[in-house]
């Protein structure tokens, strides 16, 4: 098993845990897809991915179209993607993105997390370049063998598939996602949900007491409602 598998396995804090939160979250990721692709989700692969995983999430049909429409109807050229790099306390590194319409609320927002935590706030590429960027897929497990399914992907960019919780996982690199979906779609896989991961090129390990003082400040982090995803590389025990 690849470093994907091992990562998934080894993750232990519950995101998103909130039902209204995944639902704004979710309505943001709608905004950011019509945005890079229009509201239709037949010539639109993000947007189409969006709504997979809305409905997975059991967010009402309602919901989505309401979300579509305010997204299609307002201006959504001040909604802008941003993201934040930096240091927990004990040298983990964090890589946070967010969604926002306003950037200097976001940007003295995190600072002030980054502050109050004794961790500091990084520049640009600080500690980017210690993640790999990769696409995920779930599919519904109906008996494939894995091997074989992950044969058949590799030619779409699929690097690691494997049984998971749920269901079967495919991870690619970040800019394979079209054509992973359009080959899962095209050979009628049940896609659950998608999205994109940050995999960690090195885990750092730490004590129990150490992993505290860094989950105060991820907990700070992914409480804020402009942030859609965080990441680190320390090793969860």
């Amino acid at each position: 098993m690849g470093r994907a598998f091992e990562l998934r396995k080894g993750r232990k804090m519950k995101r998103w845990s909130a039902m209204s939160k995944i639902f704004t979250r979710i309505g943001k990721d709608i905004v950011m897809a019509i945005k890079d692709g229009g509201p239709d989700p037949d010539t639109n692969s993000k947007l189409r991915a969006v709504i997979q995983n809305a409905k997975t999430a059991n967010m009402p049909k309602d919901n989505i179209e309401r979300a579509i429409k305010k997204a299609s109807d307002k201006d959504v050229s001040n909604y802008k993607e941003a993201m934040f790099e930096g240091y927990a306390p004990h040298g983990i590194a964090v890589l946070i993105e967010t969604a926002t319409d306003n950037n200097n609320r976001t940007v003295a927002n995190v600072r002030s997390y980054f502050n109050k935590c004794d961790g500091s706030l990084g520049t640009s590429g600080s500690v980017e370049f210690m993640f790999e960027h990769k696409c995920n897929f779930m599919i519904a497990n109906t008996g494939q063998d894995v091997e074989e399914l992950e044969f058949e992907l590799i030619d779409a960019g699929a690097e690691e598939v494997f049984e998971d919780e749920g269901g079967i996982m495919v991870y690619g690199d970040f800019p394979n996602f079209g054509s992973i979906q359009k080959s899962l779609e095209e050979n009628n896989f049940e896609i659950l949900s998608s999205g994109f991961d940050r995999i960690p090129t090195m885990i750092k390990k730490i004590s129990e007491e150490q992993e505290a003082d860094v989950y105060k400040l991820l907990e700070k982090i992914e409480d804020d409602d402009d942030v859609q995803n965080v990441y680190h590389n320390m090793q969860e025990s």
